[in-house]
């Protein structure tokens, strides 16, 4: 039997892991590690286009499936290309390894071709960077890079010189067992005795909720109703928390509705539940705040906090259940339940006013009609943006829907490349590309990648020729907006010439049925919707200070625009508000 090299083991420790795809560009430093892989039955090799696309799909995969994944860039240019994917996989803890191949080693430090230092570059969107200088150090360091991942839920980067890739590998050494799973956190007993005081104590409890609730929506439900809590979450916490909850007050933020603002401002007490809400100029800073999080470094970083909570959301609340006395005021509870049916009244007007006739289209009704017509457990990919508002707003999550986006990092051009990342998880299962034209244009070319691996990725493409969240900046802060126009392509075009499916989409009472049609192609489509580029209206009431990207007003105000079935949502709930 032939002995290893090192990239051979480098890849059979991956699939160990459970790493199914390693996206990336090959490249000759790579080649070691593209040619195991290519002899590796448990591994496929993604070609994407781009590196940072290999970086977001990585990302997205891991998101969805939880488990670790896995890209990689050549030397100098090429792992430079993964670093934009790698911050956004890191600051959504999504557990991904990246490989840096090098340079070849005996030229480290000398200004050789292609030189850089990807051992340092990646340090700051990595909680674990390093370069192996010898086999020597092989599996031990690549184990190390793998548990970092798994148990710090973030991204771990390998450098690896191709000359080192293709020498021996060392005596195999007996395999050691890889962390593959994070375990739960219960907090100490000081800390759980010390939240039930002070909830005890409360007359007004107000929960609002981040992705930390992922797996905990029946603790969060049981818990609301003991303590009669509405309950608000943040954008990321949408997915996980907002479906089949009768305490729902909505979302806080810039791109927020309903009652969340009033709710987490006007309790006695404010529990934050596995979120890192990022805009603390939308949480109060005169009312009792306690904050649950499994990442301890979250703890009181956005607001000065009363008690601080380190587990995990789900653990926590099955500690506190049994143990809370059972509140029977609902006053608090039922007033911001109608505050919230009241807000998302007044709002959904927006939309609705003669939207089957409105030219360009509204994108708040594509984002509508979108919503109705996906399937019940649609992965949809969003790209930062206006896009971000139209999912936020419309997008009615069900247990059973996915919904990604660069919603901590920002990054343009997101929604396509995390796309081909949730489709390689099951191509079987709808996944739906909320696409800005600016986002897809700036990574068209990995549009390519979706025919080449024959992906049924939806791409729904908001096209209204403009940078549209960048102009909402610049007029908040008082500037006429300039260099935002585009000058786009007719994209069905574009994407019939690649071989997919491609329709353009200029009048409403054409939309539905597009939606459809392109839904039932078995493989990849572009719907190019030609959308309103004036459909955000600005509240009368803001001031420049309150916006500068997103950075976040004092006030409650938020974008105007409709909510699609949030209301009927909002209404049914007060059905259940006793009636004097």
């Amino acid at each position: 039997m032939a002995k290893q090299n090192v990239a051979e083991q480098f890849v059979d420790i991956l699939a160990r892991a459970g790493v199914k795809h390693l996206y990336g560009v090959v490249g000759d430093s790579l080649n070691p590690v593209v040619d195991a892989v290519r002899r590796n039955s448990a591994i496929d090799w993604i070609h994407v286009r781009h590196e940072e696309t290999a970086a977001f799909a990585a990302g997205a995969e891991a998101q969805i499936t939880g488990r670790l994944t896995a890209c990689a860039g050549s030397c100098g240019p090429g792992n430079l290309h993964l670093i934009n994917g790698l911050y956004d996989a890191h600051r959504s803890m999504a557990p991904v390894l990246a490989l840096a191949s090098h340079i070849p080693s005996s030229e480290i430090g000398l200004g050789y071709f292609q030189e850089t230092h990807p051992d340092r570059l990646f340090q700051e969107c990595s909680h674990y960077s390093e370069l192996i200088s010898s086999p020597k150090q092989m599996p031990r360091l690549l184990q190390t890079a793998i548990q970092n991942a798994v148990g710090r839920s973030g991204v771990s980067v390998v450098s690896l010189p191709g000359d080192i890739a293709a020498e021996p590998a060392p005596d195999r050494a007996a395999e050691t067992a890889l962390v593959t799973a994070r375990p739960t956190v219960r907090p100490g007993d000081a800390e759980i005795d010390r939240l039930v005081r002070m909830i005890d104590a409360a007359d007004k409890v107000t929960l609002f909720c981040g992705s930390g609730t992922a797996g905990a929506h029946a603790e969060v439900m049981e818990f609301a109703e003991k303590i009669k809590s509405p309950v608000g979450h943040a954008l990321r916490g949408k997915e996980h928390i907002q479906y089949d909850n009768p305490y729902d007050v909505g979302m806080s933020g810039l791109l927020g509705y309903g009652a969340a603002y009033e709710a987490t401002h006007e309790c006695d007490l404010l529990l934050l539940l596995g979120t890192d809400f990022p805009y603390n100029a939308f949480l109060p800073d005169d009312v009792a705040i306690a904050q649950v999080d499994v990442r301890p470094e979250h703890l009181g970083r956005r607001s000065k906090l009363d008690l601080a909570v380190w587990g995990d959301v789900k653990e926590t609340l099955r500690c506190l259940i049994p143990r809370v006395r059972t509140k029977e005021n609902r006053r608090f509870l039922d007033k911001m339940l109608k505050k919230h049916a009241d807000a998302l009244e007044g709002v959904v007007k927006a939309y609705t006013r003669k939207v089957d006739k409105h030219i360009p289209i509204h994108p708040e009704y594509v984002a509508s009609v979108l919503d109705e017509v996906a399937d019940e457990d649609a992965v949809f990919t969003v790209d930062t943006g206006m896009c971000n508002v139209w999912a936020a707003r419309y997008i009615s999550p069900n247990g059973r829907r996915r919904i990604i986006g660069s919603f901590s990092h920002g990054s343009m051009a997101n929604a396509l490349p995390m796309a081909i990342g949730a489709q390689f998880t099951d191509r079987r299962r709808q996944v739906v590309s909320m696409s800005g034209d600016g986002g897809f244009s700036m990574l068209m070319g990995d549009f390519l990648t979706l025919v080449q691996y024959d992906l049924p990725v939806k791409v729904v493409l908001f096209n209204n020729s403009s940078l549209g969240m960048v102009e909402l900046e610049m007029l908040v802060a008082g500037l006429p907006s300039y260099g935002t126009a585009n000058a786009n392509p007719d994209f069905a075009a574009v994407a019939r010439a690649c071989g997919a499916y491609g329709v353009r989409v200029e009048k409403p009472k054409q939309l539905a049925g597009a939606l459809k049609d392109a839904f039932k192609h078995k493989g990849p489509a572009l719907v190019d919707v030609v959308t309103d580029p004036n459909a955000l209206s600005i509240p009368p009431k803001i001031k420049a200070e309150m916006v500068t990207g997103f950075a976040l007003s004092a006030s409650k105000i938020v974008l105007d625009g409709g909510v699609g079935r949030m209301l009927q949502m909002a209404r049914s709930n007060l059905r259940n508000v006793p009636r004097p």
